[in-house]
């Protein structure tokens, strides 16, 4: 008896009965007469015994037992040794109450030879005190024989065929009886060679009923043996799912609630959860309203492991999908939370940085930092909004999760906030768009929104309609408002116009979204899971090729995106931990950052032509296609963009500002985007790319990287991307040409790759190669603009502007670099005020636009921002830079 109650004690109180690894002491091949004795006492809920000993019987009611009169479980332990579970009295199938003491159970110990002996044994089972003893031993030793053998399950079953007995022992009132019928059941559960029948439903019920009173118990060693039984019963019996979903999800919650401390638990309910959603079946919006609030937390918990947060994102998903702008609430909130954890992390990163941090990154990092955190609020407020006006019931523990708790306590009593589309899809697009500002460079931040579950929001926001559904659902409310309002139904209060209904930036949040997502996108599990979708990959194509996006940065993105998956040449630049140098070894295929935008990315020469390959990292004929010849590389100036700074302007006149920050802010917003217009088509011969840097005027408009720093992340993006295995001709505008000559500069000090040999040439537009009299103005009016540092360095006289012009030359004159430049003749106005007064002025003047070697074309009756601005195909501006491509074409293919 001392094997029995050791057995019972470790196997019913260890951490998970899946690992459990006791040899079993009982037989492999059990006796039937011995599994039929176990089950009958099990579901009779005690033993009986027939008349006592001496009584007349006749000899053929003698049993197995030597003519004992006794009938119980037999079973050979040790050395022949018989231990059997009987009870003291005729009939009873349990003892009396009133007489029952600590000691009153008793256990008889038969040999094959001698008499019936009784010999007490106390505390074998917590539950004696009370309970017959013979169902916790033959519960006990169902157990052990169903670990035994696949023999002993299949005589198991065959003698339960209707499955009573294990269900008497799920729903004894003895805890060890519970425990191990639970046992029993995972292990024929477990069994595949064993068929399923139409009572494991039953079984799942009960099991589920165990787990949530053992867990409100705190016994966790019993919730996890029921657990893993009632999982096994989820994953062979259909008919199990649908019970559970209809009348068992509130106790899986509630076992939720209960053990949150508990990772084995939790990653089994999260498991049982996720099979209950794949399949034909979905939770009820209430459900999985009431459900997100364990799900969030279960993502981003310390504690929850990678098979938890798996199962918790996957289940968030399906609610989002099934639901549409009904989760919305969900989505966001899932956004806000995932938002202000990073935040946290990068306030700790720069609070706690050792290493002597560079004033201006500083202070970009804090400015992201803020702007995080305002984003964070909007999206709070968002999804309360939201929610009160729908069920906030089925919400309300949704809403006392961090960010939300302050916003909805601290709404007012018995007022109910109108829902805006537009500001839920503004909070969004804020979101969306700080995150990727954070996470833009940083590695670690990366990989943390990753296991958050960015990847499948992200596709929420990219393929779904949810803020368009939104805005139709707002505007019929407000229809039918102002209907009833108008047929005199005094409840209707302060009924909107439905004209008065705006619609939410739906195409923004796309593009952010798909930015984002093409920054991630050179990760390895992020490849995973787009390539695995079919879906999603058509979508990409199908954005890319400009058939279902209509903005240019959009189309880019997709196409970057696509480029980035379908390139296997693993070169653990990106591993899956995300350490790593984002591509820069330059070792495999090209990845593409957020600082480089395909212009025309629906072009033959930008398509992914197969699993494996990347089209544009060979020099071979596409498809019978001339394959480019050339890498033609767009770089803004000052307040310039990747497309805005090369879109025509309506006439020749200068762009009006009223402050000197917006210098380029409003310049051909809405003109066309010539490089891909017009030289797409007149030069189709080379791939086109537009850089984009963060620049300022002054320090009002915020922190801009100083010259050095913007060149040094422009060029590992260019390695990175393999710009520079090709001819390269870049064309810029502004500083645009100073950031690319200090790249250049970099490249070769550094011997980086073979972008300096590659590049054949390089067109400035108004490049104040010596300096500008607007850097100069704001140094001496210092107090007032408080300059930029990026403004700084393009001060006249400045001596690294005088070292780089000079290394740009050196290349010149071994004619391995042709230079083109265009100046400006016409002043620009910098600051308007009342009554039509300006100040003008002349940004780069002649002496400072050409460096001294190359050619120079004089632009008539143009200022700075218009000078890279053609009207048409005949203006100099651009008939000159296509006729210096040709050339530089020409003259590449004899290199």
């Amino acid at each position: 008896m001392l094997v029995a109650s050791i057995m019972d004690i470790v196997t019913s109180n260890c951490d998970n009965v899946d690992k459990i690894k006791l040899k079993p002491m009982l037989s492999g091949t059990a006796a039937m007469r011995d599994i039929a004795a176990a089950l009958e006492v099990i579901e009779e809920g005690g033993m009986h015994m027939d008349e006592p000993p001496g009584s007349s019987q006749s000899d053929d009611d003698d049993d197995d037992d030597g003519g004992t009169g006794l009938k119980g479980i037999g079973m050979e332990v040790l050395g022949g040794t018989t231990i059997v579970g009987l009870s003291t009295s005729n009939r009873s199938m349990e003892l009396d109450e009133s007489k029952a003491t600590h000691n009153s159970p008793s256990f008889n110990k038969l040999n094959n030879t001698s008499s019936v002996n009784t010999t007490v044994i106390p505390g074998l089972w917590d539950d004696l005190h009370s309970q017959h003893v013979a169902v916790p031993f033959a519960a006990w030793a169902l157990a052990n024989w169903a670990m035994a053998s696949d023999v002993n399950r299949s005589h198991i079953q065959e003698l339960d065929f209707n499955g009573h007995a294990v269900m008497s022992a799920l729903i004894a009132p003895e805890r060890s009886v519970k425990f191990h019928g639970s046992l029993v059941a995972q292990l024929l559960l477990k069994d595949e060679n064993l068929p399923m029948n139409d009572f494991i439903s039953d079984w799942s019920s009960t099991l589920l009923t165990t787990v949530s009173q053992a867990s409100k118990a705190d016994d966790i060693s019993l919730t996890r043996v029921a657990l893993s039984a009632f999982l096994l019963s989820l994953e062979r019996c259909p008919g199990a799912q649908r019970v559970v979903m209809e009348k068992g999800l509130h106790l899986m919650r509630e076992t939720a609630k209960r053990t949150m401390n508990h990772k084995s638990v939790q990653e089994s309910l999260a498991k049982g959860m996720e099979s209950l959603c794949s399949g034909d079946m979905r939770l009820s919006l209430e459900e999985g309203q009431k459900w997100s609030c364990i799900l969030l937390p279960w993502v981003f918990r310390e504690t929850s492991s990678d098979a938890i947060r798996s199962s918790a994102i996957t289940i968030l998903s399906r609610i989002c999908e099934d639901y549409g702008p009904s989760s919305i609430p969900i989505s966001q909130g899932w956004l806000a939370i995932m938002l202000s954890d990073i935040l946290k992390s990068r306030k700790l990163s720069l609070k706690g940085s050792a290493q002597p941090r560079d004033k201006v990154k500083t202070q970009i990092d804090q400015a992201n930092v803020l702007s995080g955190t305002q984003s964070v609020n909007q999206l709070a407020s968002a999804v309360v909004n939201l929610a009160v006006n729908g069920d906030s019931f089925a919400l309300e523990d949704f809403l006392t999760l961090e960010p939300f708790i302050n916003t909805y306590k601290n709404l007012k009593k018995g007022t109910i906030p109108k829902v805006n589309a537009l500001d839920s899809a503004l909070a969004t697009l804020k979101g969306i768009k700080a995150m990727t500002e954070i996470c833009s460079d940083d590695l670690f931040s990366q990989k943390k929104i990753i296991d958050y579950g960015i990847i499948p929001l992200l596709r929420r926001f990219l393929l779904s309609d949810d803020y368009e559904k939104l805005s139709a659902i707002e505007a019929y409310d407000a229809s039918r408002d102002m209907e009833a309002k108008d047929h005199g139904d005094s409840s209707v209060v302060d009924a909107r116009d439905p004209s008065s209904v705006r619609v939410p930036p739906t195409a923004h949040v796309r593009r952010h979204a798909a930015r984002l997502l093409m920054v991630l996108s050179v990760h390895p599990k992020v490849k995973k899971m787009i390539l695995e979708d079919k879906d999603w990959c058509n979508w990409l194509d199908e954005c890319a090729n400009g058939k279902i996006c209509s903005d240019l940065k959009t189309q880019s993105y997709a196409r970057a995106t696509l480029l980035n998956i379908f390139c296997n040449d693993d070169d653990d630049d990106v591993d899956d931990d995300g350490d790593g140098n984002n591509g820069s070894k330059n070792n495999g295929c090209a990845r593409y950052g957020e600082t480089i935008f395909l212009i025309n990315p629906g072009m033959s020469h930008w398509e992914c032509s197969g699993k494996g390959r990347n089209s544009n990292n060979n020099n071979d004929s596409e498809g019978g296609l001339e394959s480019p010849s050339l890498d033609v590389i767009f770089v803004h100036g000052l307040r310039g963009g990747p497309y805005k700074t090369w879109r025509l302007s309506e006439d020749k006149s200068s762009s009006k500002s009223g402050l000197v920050e917006k210098i380029d802010e409003e310049a051909g917003k809405q003109g066309t985007f010539w490089p891909g217009e017009w030289l797409s088509t007149d030069f189709p011969h080379a791939r086109l790319f537009s850089l984009k840097y963060k620049t300022n005027l002054t320090q009002w408009s915020g922190s801009s990287l100083p010259l050095q720093e913007v060149s040094s992340m422009l060029l590992e993006k260019l390695i990175a991307a393999r710009i520079g295995d090709r001819p390269v001709v870049f064309v810029t505008h502004s500083m645009g040409g100073l950031v690319v000559k200090q790249m250049l500069h970099q490249a070769s000090a550094e011997n980086r790759g073979n972008l300096v040999k590659n590049t054949v040439g390089v067109v400035f537009y108004s490049c104040p190669h010596f300096g500008s009299k607007l850097a100069d103005m704001p140094w001496r009016m210092g107090y007032v603009f408080r300059p930029a540092p990026s403004i700084g360095e393009l001060r006249s006289g400045s001596t690294r502007l005088v070292e780089l012009n000079d290394f740009l030359h050196e290349l010149h004159k071994k004619k391995s670099l042709d230079v083109l430049s265009f100046c400006e003749t016409k002043v620009t106005p910098i600051v308007e005020g009342y009554g039509g007064w300006a100040f003008r002025l002349e940004i780069v003047p002649i002496e400072s636009a050409y460096p001294g070697y190359g050619e120079l074309v004089v632009l008539e009756s143009t200022d700075h921002v218009n000078s890279c601005k053609p009207i048409t195909r005949t203006d100099p501006s651009y008939s000159e830079t296509l006729q210096f491509l040709h050339k530089l074409r020409a003259a590449s293919s004899y290199r």
